[in-house]
Parts: C-alpha cells; structure tokens; sequence
C-alpha cells in the first residue's frame, strides 16, 4: 500500500511538472517593426511565450512594417496589435480595434512626447528661425517622430510645406537614430525627435545631453499601445489585458532552455490601463496635421 501511494505522488509531481498543451490553433500577434524585423521578433519572443504559457493558447509574434499593418490587420493577418498610439487611433477608428494595454518606457511611463531639437552651438533659436533650413523627420506615421513635431510647428504659426527649404526622412532602419545623428553630424539643421529616444542614447552614451537644445517639445501622449481585434472573445480579451498589467520585473519564462526576464527582452518598464480618451491629444494633432484616419483630400 505504501508502495502505491509513493508511485502516485511520484506521478502527480512528474505530471504537474509537464508543460499542459495548448489548445487551439495558433494566434497571432502583430508587432510594429521599430527598427528591424530580426530585432522585433527577438524582443517580444519572450513575451508572446509568456502570453501562451498563461492563457494555455498559442500566440505567435508577427513582425509587421508600419506602413502595412493597417491592410495587414484588415486582411485578418493578426488578431491582437502591438503598435504606435497613432496607429491605435486609426485602426480603432477604421477597423473598430479594442484597447487592452499601454506600454510604460522611460521617464514619462505609459506616456511620450516628441521634441524639435538643434545643435547645442545652433544658431537657430525659434521655430520662426527654422524659415529656409534643412529639417529631418522620423516615419510619417510615428506620432513622436512626426506627427507631434509637425503640429508643433503649425500651432506656432510655421507651415513646414513652406517654411522649409527641405525636409526628408531616413531610408531603411533605425530611423529614429538616424534623425538624431543627422544633426548630431551637421547635415541638417534640425530634427523632429523622440523625446524617448533622446533619453535612451543619453543612457547608453551614444549621445550626450549637451549635445543638443530642444526648441520645443509636445505635450505628452501615449506610448506604444496593445489591442485586441472587435472580433476576439472578450474574456480572452481580458485575460490578455490581465497578464500584461500584471508583469513585473521579476517575471521570466523559458526560451530555448534559458530563462529569460520577459519586461527586460521587450525593452519595458511595464504596461498600464488606460482610457480610450486619454489618445485624444493624438486625434486633435492628427486632425489639425490631415494625417490618417482624419485626412481630407
């Protein structure tokens, strides 16, 4: 008899120690490219992993350009975004996309800003002064990068499409950094910044604080934004939602036979709940640049 019970614990143990199965086919993530496809996937590998291990289904990252996730996600190519706020607000508007989660990066957490930014020794000191200079901008649909910088300019009465001698915006990866080193190295006069970015190549020493003046910056807004398809069942949903919030620094996973902290992998401080109405800062600077989802032709 004690025999039996002995082989029975054994057993339990062993079997609460066994991966369970996932059920259900796989589903898929979309996650905007930042810099690189080989870096998207390698930063939030973990991260899905842990998302599969929670909820018992299979998640699968999917690295997505920015310029075509919108068509991508109407195409059915991935349920659940990882995007750009401005992203969020045009497939919320367009496709009906339901908010789960915030990502928290950086001095201002679930929020960013974006900065018009100048040499340290520039002689330029306002945005008026930017009448006849070179100006450099990050992607057209990144709100820090962009966006903020654009309307930033139009509110203080200076139209780019006329005021600029020239403006351009980097070709390939790493577009953010490119900005920055482009006047960093003199070829342009002035740049639209993310005020994050700034603040991480200011810690990693790539640059430094006194490098640069910021002319001005915009108010803050949210950062990178997680939401789910109209069409995912709500619990799951929610269940999502749940274990993004409730990731710490401590919390790891199992990749390849090593463990991995999973907030480390993604480059994040955590992710926060926020409302629907806390993007509208983004929709009234879309509005006021004509850019997606509220152009007019």
């Amino acid at each position: 008899m004690k025999r039996f019970i002995f082989i029975l614990l054994f057993l339990v143990v062993a079997l609460a120690g066994c991966e369970q199965p996932l059920e259900g086919p796989p589903i898929r993530i979309g996650y905007m490219n930042c810099n690189s496809e080989a870096e998207t996937m390698k930063r939030f590998r973990p991260l899905t992993a842990y998302l599969s291990q929670q909820l018992g289904r299979p998640f699968e990252a999917v690295p997505v350009d920015t310029q075509d996730f919108e068509s991508r996600f109407a195409a059915g190519d991935f349920a659940f975004t990882h995007g750009n706020s401005l992203l969020y607000i045009i497939m919320r508007e367009n496709h009906g996309l339901k908010l789960l989660a915030t990502e928290k990066r950086g001095q201002f957490g679930s929020r960013t800003a974006g900065s018009i930014i100048v040499k340290k020794d520039s002689p330029i000191k306002t945005l008026a002064d930017l009448q006849g200079k070179r100006m450099l901008f990050g992607p057209q649909l990144a709100p820090t990068g962009y966006l903020a910088q654009y309307d930033l300019m139009l509110q203080a009465g200076f139209d780019p499409e006329v005021g600029l001698d020239y403006y351009a915006i980097p070709h390939g990866a790493y577009k953010h950094a490119k900005v920055i080193y482009g006047v960093y190295f003199g070829e342009y006069d002035v740049a639209a910044a993310p005020t994050l970015d700034l603040e991480i190549m200011t810690r990693e020493g790539r640059i430094s604080a006194d490098d640069f003046r910021i002319l001005a910056q915009s108010e803050i807004i949210p950062y990178c934004t997680f939401g789910a398809s109209k069409d995912v069942d709500a619990e799951l949903a929610e269940k999502f939602r749940k274990v993004l919030v409730e990731l710490t620094p401590e919390t790891t996973v199992e990749i390849d036979g090593e463990t991995i902290k999973v907030l480390d992998s993604a480059w994040v401080d955590g992710f926060e709940t926020l409302l629907d109405q806390d993007y509208d800062p983004i929709r009234a600077m879309a509005r006021r640049v004509n850019m997606p989802p509220y152009q007019e032709f």
